[in-house]
């Protein structure tokens, strides 16, 4: 890795693992294979959002361009979010693109996702199955979001009629989070679902 930018993720590391964010466990940072080059990033779910009381795993890749061009973040945790792929776990965020600045850091990039969980950008979406969901039955989405923070980050919202429309396509030889991805993209509704599950 080009020195500038192992010298500056060093740094950087040091002011994520001091900063008051990770004193109030909102953030984190750590190594992976004690090369700076690939970290792991972990941002808690804002309060007041239905990702509230989860937890999100990020991959960060840090390119020998750094901090000349931005890293390559993406979600490891599976989350239902419009500019987020529920698939790849993809982001579409402008800092990670052509808005980034040298002067922008890891702190930068993570509270800023945070802050994307607050605030989804439907308009931009990286998953048009889950922008589409929130901007025509936002209770839904809520519902769904909430549901997906609960299965895969820990949250605690436990869904008793969700799972239980789950459990009926597994039931069915489905598997379990096919059948959530099915679901979540019909609105839950299990005919339709089916259909196309079976189509």
């Amino acid at each position: 890795m080009a020195n500038i930018a192992a010298q500056r993720i060093k740094r950087e590391f040091k002011e994520v693992i001091k900063s008051e964010e990770v004193a109030k466990c909102a953030i984190r940072v750590e190594l992976v294979n004690d090369s700076f080059t690939e970290l792991k990033g972990e941002i808690a779910g804002p309060p007041d959002t239905p990702y509230e009381g989860g937890n999100f795993v990020l991959e960060i890749k840090v390119p020998e361009t750094y901090p000349f061009n931005p890293p390559k973040v993406r979600f490891i945790t599976k989350i239902w979010h419009p500019n987020i792929s529920s698939v790849t776990g993809a982001i579409c965020l402008d800092i990670l693109k052509d808005q980034w600045a040298a002067a922008m850091t890891l702190r930068t990039v993570l509270l800023s996702l945070q802050a994307l969980l607050s605030a989804a950008e439907p308009d931009d979406p990286q998953d048009a199955v889950v922008a589409r969901q929130f901007k025509e039955n936002p209770d839904m989405f809520r519902q769904t979001a909430r549901h997906w923070t609960s299965v895969y980050a820990g949250g605690p919202a436990k869904m008793p009629e969700l799972t239980d429309k789950i459990r009926r396509l597994t039931d069915m030889g489905i598997e379990e989070h096919n059948a959530r991805v099915a679901l979540s993209s019909f609105n839950w509704d299990l005919e339709r679902a089916t259909e196309q599950l079976f189509s």
